[in-house]
């Protein structure tokens, strides 16, 4: 199903936005040696998967594997019609309006309200995307290496290469080391589905006698809204309409916009497939991942590192645990960098210089490495609700473009319906949140979708 939404609907996607291959790419006409650079189209790819793909298509996917069949159902659908959607129409959009921002692009549509918050928003969901990819990988590091450096060692060796990543042009680290990344995190996933039915593990089916929710706390675990939640970059994440303008700013014909930004979700999406099966099945079923789940208190990395050395062998744990560290990583130099723009945009502060690239920058990352100090779970969960709200807003956001264009809108208008009221709901009902009762919030949540969408329907006849 991932690849006909690829080969199928992705064409669709293409044609209602309407590209133009004659038309000059922000790579040519505004150039600058600096995050304005042509790259090859293949390259751009694997440097946006990269990008994308940081822990949550493999973190996400084993917490979503909790709740059983179901998060199969979720990650698949979730990609081909609200993810794959969603990065395509931001990452072409950026190219339309010069290489700009997410956030520039959400108050060209939605107004400078929604903007100036935006800006906000963003620019924080940045810096707790770049500590939580310091962290993730920083403890996987740390536990290879018990004898040599602890987390904080790899902490700081982290937070080092990420100032190098930002600050130099795009196409001299980013643009060198992230295809090489890029193929160890393919080879680690396509090794892994190949161990899994070499060594006749079980894959529990997706049919309709098991889609009910298998979480050990289904109670405060709910399939709405927390598996949709939990499960983030593997289905629609926000944190990567914030990438696709930085590979807008590559890219060299419109044309290419749909392998990259369409393509390198679907894939992100097979990769979440493929972990979400393995942990289902690897210790036994989907019981006894929970049991595992609730013993290492809620901590991805430890099965990560069992499954990846197990299923491998020693070379090929090694080689599987570098793309899981490396797309960490990967993505939150990204986020970094995605901030840098940001700030710069909305400041209209030129980065050529390497001195104004430090002064945005150092603010940034002494933020990111006092987040460092906050217990990772909490950390996440913030992340994890930001980053889908962010999601919602540009599906909105994209929404109102193809209003304005006359162009078919419900190919965003339903999932960013759906999303808000996931996102809402969310808010409400968990403990980090409002605390409110499930039904409640769920009635509160669904309403709230349907009031913005009879709003967006006013702004449609107006």
């Amino acid at each position: 199903m991932l690849i006909a939404g690829y080969v199928v609907y992705s064409k669709i996607v293409e044609r209602i936005f309407g590209i133009d291959p004659a038309r000059q790419t922000p790579a040519y006409s505004m150039e600058d040696g600096v995050d304005y650079i042509p790259i090859p189209w293949w390259r751009v790819f694997l440097i946006q998967f990269l990008n994308i793909a940081g822990l949550g298509p493999i973190f996400g996917a084993v917490a979503g594997a909790m709740w059983g069949p179901v998060a199969f159902l979720w990650i698949v659908l979730g990609s081909i019609f609200a993810g794959a959607v969603h990065d395509y129409f931001s990452g072409m959009l950026s190219i339309k309006h010069n290489g700009l921002s997410i956030t520039e692009i959400v108050g060209i549509y939605l107004g400078t309200g929604i903007k100036q918050f935006m800006r906000a928003f963003t620019v924080l969901l940045m810096i707790i995307v770049g500590a939580v990819f310091i962290m993730g990988p920083a403890k996987i590091l740390a536990g290879l290496t018990p004898d040599f450096a602890s987390m904080t060692f790899w902490v700081w060796v982290v937070f080092a290469y990420y100032l190098l990543a930002t600050m130099l042009p795009i196409d001299k680290v980013i643009g060198r080391v992230y295809p090489v990344f890029g193929f160890a995190l393919l080879f680690m996933a396509v090794g892994l589905i190949v161990a899994l039915f070499v060594k006749g593990y079980h894959i529990p089916e997706l049919n309709i006698t098991n889609i009910h929710n298998y979480h050990v706390r289904a109670d405060k675990f709910p399939i709405f809204p927390m598996l949709f939640i939990t499960i983030a970059c593997g289905a629609i994440s926000g944190f990567h309409a914030t990438q696709s303008p930085l590979m807008a700013r590559c890219m060299t014909n419109e044309r290419y916009g749909r392998r990259v930004f369409y393509g390198a979700m679907i894939t992100e999406g097979v990769v979440a497939l493929i972990w979400a099966a393995i942990s289902m099945s690897f210790f036994g079923g989907i019981r006894e991942l929970n049991d595992v789940m609730t013993a290492n208190q809620g901590n991805a990395a430890f099965v990560v590192n069992e499954i990846s050395n197990s299923l491998l062998g020693k070379f090929g744990g090694v080689l599987a645990l570098l793309g899981v560290v490396a797309a960490p990583i990967t993505s939150g130099d990204t986020a970094f960098r995605s901030a840098r723009l940001i700030v710069a945009d909305f400041m209209r502060y030129k980065q050529g210089p390497v001195k104004n690239r430090l002064v945005v920058s150092i603010p940034l990352f002494a933020v990111g490495f006092f987040l460092t100090q906050i217990d990772f779970a909490v950390v996440w969960r913030y992340f994890a609700w930001s980053n889908q709200t962010l999601a919602t807003i540009v599906l909105w956001a994209i929404s109102a473009f193809l209003k304005k264009g006359n162009k078919f809108y419900w190919i965003t208008l339903i999932p960013a319906i759906f999303m808000t009221s996931v996102t809402t709901t969310y808010l409400l009902f968990a403990d980090e949140g409002f605390g409110f009762d499930y039904t409640f919030s769920s009635i509160v949540g669904i309403s709230i979708a349907i009031f913005t969408f009879i709003v967006f329907l006013v702004y449609k006849r107006k």
